[in-house]
């Protein structure tokens, strides 16, 4: 299991977030992750970290697929790579629709639809096999539409990228996003995973998705590469209270009611009755009685709080999960120290 770091939005500095990166470096950390929502962008912060490390891999998670057409997506990702030495991850995702509609102001449509197009297109375009041509429900190549000049031709990347059929990762919860992601892509980024309950859950359309792939070969090098918040302390109440805010944001108010995927797992995992106080509560103005209904099982499940000797006890399970890169999530450079010492 290889280990990453994943340093989310950047917020309120990003001098904090360099060093971390740059230690992680130093310590042989596979990758660093970075990710975007409506504030700073992805790949500005990711050439930043670039321009300051030498091996660490730079990987986008995710960059939002609505927020870019998929030329400009494979146009930035053969840049970035380039740039960095061929050290580029491309992470994608759709978003929420109330982010995708609210503030890209576009509609956001069949997910499934969208993202098979999508990732068909940047692969074709990276690849270079042809001028870059596509018909479909979602996205039209030259543009033939309402408004169209009809002046448009098909083109070919300028870039020639040293590494065509770089990584492409898919975010995604649900079953049948899941198994696309499977047969797409060559990784996939969950959130929230349980390495006891994530199989159960998951296997079999992570399976079927490998089967529609057509390469025998896929599972084998398919990169499951969950994000996970690390503590480490030694008062386990301190380090959950520290989870319990992220967790109730996901679970109660990423999403409306009815389309807040991580709602959705939560009840998956089998705690229903508190996602639904959780929603209920958010929804309401009311956070701080949400953060307190987050279950300390599910904190516990699906993250790595507590002391040092717990959390290598907890490793086990990860490692025994079928999870190949384990990106942790934190602002702390000695637990970035400390999970370095443990997996490394």
């Amino acid at each position: 299991m290889r280990l990453g770091l994943n340093v989310g939005y950047w917020g309120a500095g990003l001098r904090g977030n360099t060093d971390l990166v740059e230690e992680a470096d130093r310590l042989g950390y596979h990758s660093v992750w970075a990710a975007e929502a409506y504030g700073s962008d992805v790949v500005s912060v990711l050439a930043w970290f670039g321009a300051r490390t030498e091996r660490i891999m730079l990987g986008s998670g995710i960059m939002q697929m609505p927020a870019r057409t998929p030329a400009m997506t494979a146009m930035t990702a053969a840049t970035l790579d380039e740039l960095s030495g061929g050290r580029f991850l491309l992470g994608l995702g759709l978003s929420g629709p109330q982010v995708v509609e609210g503030w890209h102001g576009v509609p956001y449509g069949k997910p499934l639809g969208k993202t098979r197009e999508y990732v068909s297109i940047v692969r074709a375009a990276l690849r270079r096999e042809g001028p870059l041509v596509h018909d479909g429900e979602h996205y039209q190549i030259p543009y033939r539409g309402p408004g169209a000049t009809r002046l448009g031709k098909p083109l070919k990347l300028i870039l020639h990228p040293d590494n065509p059929d770089l990584p492409i990762y898919l975010a995604s919860i649900g079953p049948k996003n899941v198994q696309l992601t499977a047969e797409l892509a060559d990784g996939w980024l969950p959130v929230f995973y349980s390495p006891i309950k994530s199989q159960a859950i998951f296997d079999e359309h992570l399976a079927a998705g490998f089967a529609r792939s057509g390469d025998p070969l896929k599972a084998k090098r398919f990169d499951i590469a969950p994000s996970v918040s690390a503590v480490v302390t030694d008062d386990l109440e301190v380090g959950r209270n520290m989870v319990k805010p992220f967790m109730a944001l996901y679970i109660g108010g990423m999403g409306a009611r009815g389309k807040n995927f991580y709602f959705d797992l939560a009840c998956r995992y089998g705690y229903e009755q508190a996602a639904t106080e959780i929603q209920d509560l958010y929804l309401a103005g009311r956070k701080e009685e949400a953060i307190h209904r987050v279950p300390d099982e599910l904190v516990d499940e699906t993250n790595l709080v507590g002391s040092r000797e717990a959390i290598r006890d907890r490793l086990e399970t990860w490692q025994e999960s079928g999870v190949t890169t384990l990106l942790i999530s934190t602002m702390d450079i000695a637990t970035v120290r400390t999970l370095a010492e443990l997996v490394l």
